[in-house]
């Protein structure tokens, strides 16, 4: 599966942390909570998260945090198809390809939920073909991108003329909820909006991507760890302080399975003799992934020998922890910051989240 195009989009509201920190403060939310939940969210917001600025669709004032679930999710139905409609359009005029051209759009979201689901509402926006086929993932959280990707190549496999789109967004906006606990806190404090859009092919061309190596490991007994409960009809996300090691244990288990396929040929990794030899040559592949937060890259960098993970550091700091659409940023930001002269790396995508899962595949030029 081959990349023809790769965008984002975000939402017109940028602020600080520290912008963040003084919205919040004098809301009726802050208000509810106990001084020293207060006091978390203030060290958060203004200590070293390894975030500068977050964009949002519904900004994080006292209207947001007093809205009901019904509210909440009227303003994702609002919010979230012209959002998307951005990132689809730009990656379609990249990819020189008009609405009538895509065969396949799918859609992954775990922030708010339509019946139809999103991707109906963006087909219409945008202009799709009334026989496109059109599939929507959920439940996936923040890993959710890759097994899209996979899905595609699925789809592709069995439809080598066609045209894929993937599309990752996620509204963390819509999905914020205070209360004492530290992990909701935290995750009120990380979490931004955004939207990203690739377009595949099965279609080989000079210096274009491919995709292939697809992977998962999950880990169902940590779920409680990482998740989206229903509380009132909001969603309430629980984020416990074990979620760095776990990232690291599942995400380096996938990391050592793909250097195994790569060093031996075993089926599954498809790396050819010569990627083999490369690899031995030059070192490894490069590893781009979600960000997740500051102390999860941390935990995730000696797991997958020493990376520095420039790239979902780069996206978390200007954009927070984007959930679903973190690792098509950073394999954005590592497309626009490469030289032009360097040759194509290499690279190795890692995405995990909610489950707990996490989710790998290679990435190369042939």
């Amino acid at each position: 599966m081959y990349l023809e195009s790769l965008t984002t989009s975000l939402p017109e509201c940028r602020l600080t942390q520290a912008e963040c920190w003084e919205r919040f403060r004098s809301s009726r939310a802050a208000a509810r909570l106990t001084q020293g939940a207060r006091g978390l969210v203030r060290r958060v917001l203004l200590g070293d998260s390894g975030i500068d600025t977050r964009h949002f669709a519904l900004p994080p004032e006292d209207a947001l945090f007093e809205m009901d679930a019904e509210a909440l999710n009227k303003a994702f139905e609002a919010e979230a198809p012209p959002l998307g409609e951005k990132a689809l359009r730009d990656a379609l005029e990249q990819a020189g390809l008009l609405p009538a051209d895509l065969d396949a759009l799918i859609v992954c979201t775990c922030t708010g939920y339509l019946c139809p689901g999103l991707s109906s509402f963006i087909a219409e926006r945008t202009g799709l073909r009334r026989d496109t086929c059109l599939l929507d993932l959920a439940g996936l959280g923040c890993g959710a991108a890759i097994p899209a990707m996979r899905t595609a190549a699925g789809l592709l496999a069995a439809d080598p003329g066609a045209r894929i789109a993937v599309l990752a967004l996620e509204l963390c906006s819509a999905a914020y909820y205070m209360d004492d606990d530290p992990g909701v806190i935290i995750s009120a404090c990380l979490f931004g909006d955004g939207a990203a859009a690739a377009v595949f092919s099965a279609q080989p061309s000079p210096g274009r991507l491919r995709f292939h190596g697809f992977d998962s490991f999950h880990l169902p007994e940590e779920r409680s760890g990482l998740r989206f409960e229903n509380r009132g009809g909001k969603l309430r996300n629980r984020l416990a302080q074990s979620v760095p090691a776990v990232a690291a244990d599942a995400v380096g288990r996938l990391h050592k399975r793909h250097l195994s396929a790569l060093h031996t040929g075993i089926p599954g990794g498809e790396a050819t003799r010569a990627n083999r030899q490369a690899d031995l040559e030059s070192g490894f592949p490069h590893c781009v992934t979600h960000g997740g937060g500051r102390l999860v890259l941390d935990a995730l960098t000696p797991a997958l020998r020493g990376a520095p993970l420039a790239e979902a550091r780069a996206v978390l700091r200007r954009f927070g922890n984007l959930s679903s659409p973190s690792v098509l940023f950073a394999l954005r930001e590592h497309l626009d910051t490469r030289s032009p002269a360097s040759p194509p790396r290499r690279l190795w995508l890692a995405s995990f989240g909610a489950g707990f899962s996490a989710h790998s595949c290679a990435c190369d030029c042939d």
